[in-house]
Formats: C-alpha cells, structure tokens, sequence
C-alpha cells in the first residue's frame, strides 16, 4: 500500500464529527461488501486520508493527542455503520499506544511522522500451533549488525490495507550476540520489506473485509532500530492492555447499536404484526415494545459502561494523576473487564434478537442482516468473557490486581 495524504485533526470533537460523517457513508454499502466480500479499499484509504489514524499521535509529535476514550468513540461510531472497518485500525491504535510507551525518540520521530502523513499499521501477532495464543514462535535472530525474522502469523487484521506491519517477534539470540534482553520484541517495518508475503486467505462467519489473513516472514532483515520491547508497555502498569481491550468492547457495542438501529427500521418498514396483537402496525404490538425496550437497555447500558471505562483509561495513562500508577491500571483493567462483558452481551443478543422481532421476512438472504450477529460473534471470540468475570470475581473478594499481560 502507499500512504495517502492525510488532512490534520486537532481534536476529540473533530474526531467525532469526522468519524460520524464517514460512519454515514461507510454504512450505505457494508451489508453488500460483506455479502460479496468486496474489500473496503477505496473506505480505508478515506479512513487514512481524514487524519482519524493519527487522532492519538501525541502532541510534542504534532498529532492531536486525543484521549483514549475519544479513540474508543472513534471506533464506536465507525462499528455502528461497519465493523469491518472499525476493526480494521484496531492494531494501528494498539502499537502507536506501545511506540509512545516503549519507543525510542527516533523511532517516535519517525512512525509518528509516517503515521501523521497517513501511513497504516496492521498487527502479525497471533499464531497457531503453540499450547496457548501466547506461544511466540516467529524469531527475531541477529545477523551481523542486523537482524533475521522468520515465521508465520494469522489473523493479521488489516495486513491488506497496510503501510507498516507490527510484527510480535520472540528473541532468538542465546550467545547475548545482540546486546539485547531477552524477551518479545515488536518489529515495525514496511509491508513490502522482502521476504514478507501477505495472503488474502481470511474465511471467518464475520467481520469478513478486515484483511485478517496470514502474513509469512522468510528471512525478513530489519534493522536494529526497527525493534521495540515490548516489556515496558506489556509487564508494567501502564494501561497497555486496558487500552487495546476498550477499543475492542467498542467495536461490540457499536455492533449492538447498528444491530438495535437496524432492527427498529426494519420493523417500522417491512414488519407485519402477528394475528393475534390485534394491532394494524407492527410497532403497535405490545410484546415487541416491550421486547424493543430490553434491547435498548441492554446496548445503552453496553455504551454507559463504555463511557465509565474509557474515562478510567484516560486516568491510568494521564501521569499527572496523584494516583499511584498501578491502582489506576487495575482500575482500569476491571472496568475495561465489565465493558467488554455488556458490550459482548449485548452484540451477540441484539444481533440474533433483530430476527425474533424482524419476523421471517428478516431472514431473506439477499438483506443481509445476518451480518450483525455473525460480526458479533465473531469479534467477541478475540478474549473471552468468562476470564473477564474472573479477574473481577478475584479483585472483589481478594484485592486481587488484574495481571499484567497485556490482554485486560
């Protein structure tokens, strides 16, 4: 991909009015690109072109430095129209969130600068194959004054629309030639680097035009300075992972509102009412009322939880806060915790609710509707829920911190 010319935003609530107006012209054709699978290429490039990638860039680095409850609204309001294309830049946030704590000044001179001028950053992360997801496998080896990457990752999201790869690296350097710990390393480097082969091969029930495919890595050299550790974001009380998990319950509850959305216009146009309401019109029936009233609840409450923990993960990055550090990343691990949990409740039955009140005609393949539900379950496998309810249950009754792990 080449980087397209990006217009600057200065603020959260330019950020807001940009998103919302793309949001518009992204949600006219997502039902039909993710029937067809058509690639939102031409929407990605305008995503990149409006300056809503660079929103978090900080300040010193000539970005907008907007908080992270603001990214998580970006996000939302994008998942509301198409979720595809709010997850698509999920990653781009979560490692310019890891160059900001981890980097060096140069390489923050120099990403900040790509990404202000419009470049894309998409994740290879995750593997298969290892006991657990967070069994690394791909090497980083040095070579000479350079260094070799090898391997494969799946579920790259974005890899097809991107500039840049963040690339989650193991060490592999036993003899201590490097000079570096031991420890994960994230390789930033660009997409069309040789040796670096990216395949359109993503096949999931949903969220089918994110680009998640494999991207294989044969003898990738990167310079030394393409490499960031990952140590200082990850195993420290940095608010790392709460951040990268709120943009993830952002994307849910943006689905359970489109869903809701989507839902109240489909049984305001095309339902009819069942015989036995004894209503003309459909919205008149009491049963469905009732029905639409739980539905909202449940995604208003998704999207007040949202709001309650992007405001503790503005806290726990803010490092003028007279809060000790740590307290306000388990604070905001725990209430990121309790989003994700309304807001994965509340995309998964909204979604499958639209066809109970919709009514058979909703189920006609050529409306697509169904994409709601199959987004939704298929973003709400990325961390599951019932570890969520864990580390909570532990902190009521021990005083027990979430751990540091970059995944809560």
């Amino acid at each position: 991909m080449t980087a397209v010319a990006a217009d600057r935003i200065e603020s959260a609530a330019q950020a807001y009015s940009v998103a919302a107006q793309l949001a518009t012209e992204f949600g006219q054709e997502a039902a039909a690109r993710d029937r067809d699978r058509r690639l939102p290429v031409a929407e990605v490039d305008r995503l990149a072109a409006s300056g809503l990638l660079a929103i978090s860039v900080p300040a010193a680095f000539g970005g907008a430095d907007v908080p992270p409850s603001a990214v998580a609204e970006v996000v939302r309001l994008l998942a509301v129209a198409d979720p595809s294309i709010a997850q698509i830049p999920h990653s781009h946030f979560v490692y310019l969130n890891l160059l900001r704590l981890a980097g060096t000044a140069d390489q923050q001179t120099r990403y900040f600068g790509r990404v202000l001028a419009g470049a894309r950053i998409a994740n290879a992360q995750s593997e298969r194959g290892g006991a657990t997801v967070a069994d690394i496998a791909t090497t980083v080896r040095p070579v000479g004054s350079r260094f070799r990457i090898d391997g494969v990752k799946f579920y790259c999201t974005g890899s097809l629309f991107a500039d840049l790869l963040a690339v989650l690296t193991r060490l592999d350097d036993p003899e201590e030639r490097s000079g570096l710990p031991a420890g994960e390393y994230i390789a930033y480097l660009p997409a069309d680097t040789p040796g670096v082969r990216i395949v359109d091969d993503w096949n999931g029930i949903g969220q089918r035009t994110t680009g998640s495919g494999t991207v294989a890595f044969d003898e990738v050299i990167v310079e030394r300075e393409q490499l960031i550790a990952r140590s200082a974001a990850v195993h420290a009380p940095t608010g790392y992972g709460a951040y990268a998990q709120l943009l993830h319950a952002a994307i849910d509850a943006g689905i359970a509102r489109g869903a809701l959305t989507a839902a109240t216009e489909f049984v305001r146009t095309s339902s009819r009412p069942w015989f036995e309401s004894g209503v003309a019109r459909a919205i008149d029936d009491p049963l469905l009322i009732q029905r639409f009233g739980e539905l909202s609840v449940a995604v208003t409450a998704a999207e007040a939880t949202l709001t309650a923990a992007g405001a503790a993960v503005d806290a726990a990055v803010d490092s003028d806060s007279a809060t000790t550090p740590a307290d306000l990343a388990a604070r905001a691990s725990l209430a990121v915790a309790a989003a994700k949990v309304l807001a994965d409740r509340a995309a998964n039955e909204v979604s499958a609710a639209l066809f109970e009140v919709g009514g058979t005609r909703s189920a006609a393949a050529d409306l697509n509707l169904h994409h709601f539900w199959r987004n939704a379950r298929t973003h709400t496998l990325h961390d599951p829920i019932r570890w969520k309810y864990q580390h909570i249950g532990r902190a009521v009754l021990h005083d027990n911190p979430p751990p540091l792990h970059g995944v809560i």
